[in-house]
């Protein structure tokens, strides 16, 4: 027999059998097991699409931070130059009152001195002067004390008067029994004050019990 009778081609049932056996393990078209893994779901795999009303929504509030910020920037800007302008006020008129504070001290400087003048003349005068010189000095001194009085300066009052810690400084108490506790019996150096403020106070001896 032949290789050509050997070989027998298939009837027309096997093929049909096979073809379905084919289409049964690949599955039909409509098949989900056909796409993918048994089970999925096609549509898994493709990424969700964001809403286009969400979209618009981010980009206004970031569009309304950005305003937002540019306005608080310029705020910040506006504050930062007030305070330097302020700054430089200040600085100003601190210079303007330090000159001005220079300027009253020279001018009262130079009145005193003037107004000193005559004392120092009268001093070289008694010096110059033969015999007793104590009118001469005496009457000095009230010239002196007159100009610096008329500066602003008084002598603190002490003798006799009831110890005034503000004013006074004790330096010894002494008993007496003419003087109740705390009266001024001496004052050993006077004390000043200038237009109502204590520049020295009068050092004093106080009464005490005996």
């Amino acid at each position: 027999m032949s290789s050509e009778e050997n070989r027998r081609e298939p009837d027309a049932g096997e093929g049909s059998e096979a073809a379905e056996e084919v289409e049964e393990i690949q599955g039909s078209p409509g098949d989900p097991a056909s796409v993918g893994q048994p089970g999925e779901d096609p549509g898994a795999l493709e990424d969700p699409e964001t809403p286009a009303g969400e979209e618009s929504g981010a980009e206004e509030a970031l569009a309304t931070l950005a305003v937002e910020l540019e306005e608080t920037r310029r705020e910040r800007d506006e504050y930062v130059d007030a305070l330097r302008r302020l700054k430089a006020e200040f600085e100003n008129s601190r210079k303007r009152q330090e000159r001005e504070r220079s300027r009253l001290l020279e001018t009262a400087s130079e009145k005193l001195v003037v107004e000193l003048l005559p004392v120092l003349d009268n001093l070289d005068r008694a010096l110059e002067a033969e015999g007793d010189i104590r009118e001469g000095v005496r009457a000095t001194r009230e010239q002196l004390a007159d100009a610096l009085g008329k500066e602003g300066l008084l002598p603190i009052a002490s003798d006799g008067q009831p110890f005034d810690p503000n004013v006074h400084e004790a330096v010894m108490g002494q008993p007496s029994e003419e003087h109740e506790e705390g009266t001024i019996l001496q004052t050993f150096q006077r004390g000043y004050l200038l237009n109502g403020k204590p520049i020295r106070a009068a050092k004093v001896v106080v009464a005490r019990q005996v």
